[in-house]
């Protein structure tokens, strides 16, 4: 099974900015390719790698500056944006920007790259035109190198490397009878079926204070200065904390989520629609923005999409089934009774039934959760348990915390 080991490289100053023109290098090229691409789109033709590869080969001829630069690199660039128009179409596809894309590239021949392991904590890796590099050996690699890719985020260069591992996703589940349905929420990142709530906070008050100060001063500074910089650099310090921590939030979660159930069914929420900017009329200029920028900023925050994948990586490992299924009313419907109205949910925590006969009261997560269980097919009795040898009768237990808790402020680093 494929998989990636990523580790944080130490590279001297020559290499480090080395790399900075493999990817500069890297995004000339994407960008000159997709330019052509379109220009041959508005002419009613289309263009491919195969002739652009070629075309490469002849600019290299003519230009020092791509030929310096491993090869390799410079067509994977033209592979991947091939691969990006054919599923996105060449209009949707991104320019990579000099001040806003991070530069990545990726040497396709893992076969060819050394590893050697230094000491317990240090290894090393021989890269083409590189040489040798250290990095911190923070855990094995498990597999043998498919191939490699190098990326800076913020200040600091890392390596991933493409590893099979040989594993085999199982046939069946360590636990096959178990089942989760999982909603996710602004308040709470995911809510379980069973009643659990997993949650972080990503972000610290003193960050959100720091951040916003940064803001302030980013806007007074002027463009290309030695300060501006040192403000962006900043910035990029204190979200790539954040990123981390709701980076291993997700992961922890989902593997523990995969490693007890057979089956995990989840909302099929695009979340990239969800999150489009909100845009006001001539009429009536800014209507709700501010609403919805605020709504953005705390789905983006709980990490809804990188939360599915990390359960589909892991899924890989145990076995388990990740289903997805048609949101529609599943936070009104009654799990009870299955009414669905809009008075069903009194507030963003509190659930009551407005059915007479039912009355049926719950978290309203803990009962959308369940709504979503009940749409994959899986029955969850009133009182949340999969248990066979609980009363159907019995009422369900209190979530943790309190149950019908006021809505929190949506958490998110703030944006001007």
């Amino acid at each position: 099974m494929l998989t990636g080991r990523r580790y944080r490289l130490d590279f001297t100053p020559e290499q480090a900015e080395f790399a900075e023109r493999i990817g500069g290098a890297c995004r000339s090229v994407w960008n000159t390719a997709l330019e052509q691409r379109r220009e041959y789109r508005r002419r009613g033709a289309w263009m491919n790698y195969v002739p652009q590869a070629a075309e490469l080969a002849e600019a290299k001829k003519e230009h020092t500056w791509l030929k310096d630069v491993p090869g390799h690199c410079l067509q994977q660039a033209l592979m991947d944006l091939d691969r990006a128009c054919r599923a996105h179409g060449t209009w949707k596809v991104r320019w990579r920007s000099k001040s806003r894309w991070s530069p990545s590239f990726r040497f396709p021949e893992g076969g060819k790259v050394g590893v050697e392991r230094l000491g317990r904590k240090w290894g090393r890796v021989k890269l083409p035109k590189i040489g040798w590099v250290r990095f911190r050996w923070s855990r094995p690699l498990g597999g043998e190198i498919k191939s490699v890719t190098l990326s800076r985020k913020g200040s600091q260069w890392y390596i991933s490397f493409l590893v099979d591992d040989q594993a085999v996703t199982p046939g069946r589940h360590a636990m096959p009878n178990t089942a989760l349905g999982i909603d996710r929420g602004v308040a709470v990142a995911a809510t379980t079926s069973d009643g659990d709530f997993h949650d972080r906070r990503f972000v610290t008050e003193g960050e959100k204070i720091r951040y916003r100060q940064l803001q302030q001063k980013l806007a007074r500074s002027r463009k290309g200065t030695a300060n501006r910089r040192k403000t962006i650099a900043a910035m990029n310090r204190i979200m790539g904390r954040v990123t981390d921590r709701r980076g291993d939030f997700c992961a922890w979660t989902a593997n523990r989520i995969t490693s007890r159930n057979a089956v995990v069914v989840l909302e099929d929420l695009k979340t990239k629609n969800m999150t489009a900017r909100a845009a006001g009329t001539l009429a009536q200029p800014g209507k709700q923005v501010a609403q919805k920028q605020g709504l953005n900023r705390a789905i983006l925050d709980k990490g809804w999409h990188r939360l599915e994948l990390a359960l589909t990586n892991a899924a890989r490992y145990t076995g388990t089934a990740v289903v997805k299924v048609n949101p529609a009313y599943t936070s009104r419907r009654c799990h009870a009774c299955g009414l669905v109205t809009e008075g069903n949910r009194e507030s963003q925590a509190v659930f009551v039934c407005k059915n007479p006969g039912c009355g049926h009261a719950d978290h309203a997560d803990v009962n959308a959760a369940r709504n979503i269980l009940n749409a994959a097919g899986h029955a969850v009795p009133a009182c949340g348990d999969l248990a066979v040898g609980r009363s159907v009768k019995q009422e369900p237990a209190a979530p943790r915390g309190t149950p019908h808790q006021p809505a929190p402020e949506l958490e998110g680093i703030p944006r001007l």
